[in-house]
């Protein structure tokens, strides 16, 4: 994730539509943003009236959603899922894929742990994931062309070219340079990696973190995830009763 072009880049969407229908349909009030970024969706969450504590560990990041303009309150915190306080959140909820940057079974158990201990009795983990089986580095391959941006304090129109090295083990690797158009000059190059993950490990993986009454949505739809879908949308339970 850049943060200097970020909001403009990753434009409102069906999937976010989905995870405000979502949380509304499970009627929460306290909400943790885990792998908030520049805040693009936790805003929305406090206007709409959740209780937001929003996480990052991009420090750069948590800068660009802390000077928002936003309705509502949120308690903005550097750092990962370790600073979760316990028995604290009816949901935690990781958007944009999130769930991918976490690269090795042990980081992925401990950020599932984490939840599971920061989350009510009853409370609700929601997360989306891409379908391995729908291979989406295909299709971003073949897109050859710059996304374009501006730098808010320059006004200059920014250039964002993305290079795809492919998987490496299992670990997908590309790298993102936003350049000033005119000029040419790299203002930030970045190396980004995601795991792939498929249905059937990450169900595992949750119920052995002890979380139940799993759902797979597909597609940004209320609809059972197949095979054939694109996004795979998580919802879990902990066990207990709200209270």
């Amino acid at each position: 994730m850049i943060p200097l072009v970020y909001d403009q880049v990753n434009s409102w969407g069906k999937d976010d539509e989905f995870f405000l229908a979502l949380l509304k349909k499970i009627n929460v009030k306290t909400l943790a943003d885990l792998g908030c970024g520049t805040g693009r969706l936790t805003t929305h969450f406090a206007k709409e009236g959740y209780e937001v504590t929003a996480i990052d560990p991009h420090e750069e990041a948590i800068q660009y959603a802390k000077a928002k303009e936003s309705q509502g309150v949120v308690k903005w915190i550097v750092g990962d899922s370790a600073q979760l306080q316990t028995d604290a959140f009816e949901a935690i909820i990781m958007t944009a894929n999130v769930a991918q940057v976490f690269l090795t079974e042990e980081s992925w158990r401990n950020v599932l742990a984490d939840a599971y201990r920061a989350l009510k009795p009853g409370g609700s983990f929601i997360f989306d994931t891409r379908n391995p089986l729908a291979k989406a580095w295909e299709h971003w391959a073949l897109d050859t062309t710059p996304d374009i941006a501006k730098n808010a304090l320059t006004g200059e129109t920014l250039e964002i070219w993305t290079q795809y090295e492919g998987f490496v083990d299992d670990i997908f690797t590309f790298y993102e340079t936003v350049k000033v158009a005119d000029t040419g000059q790299v203002l930030v190059h970045e190396k980004m990696e995601l795991k792939f993950r498929t249905e059937e490990a990450i169900y595992d993986s949750l119920r052995q973190a002890n979380f139940s009454h799993i759902q797979v949505y597909g597609d940004w739809e209320f609809e059972q995830a197949t095979p054939q879908a694109r996004s795979f949308i998580f919802h879990a339970t902990k066990e207990g009763t709200k209270s």
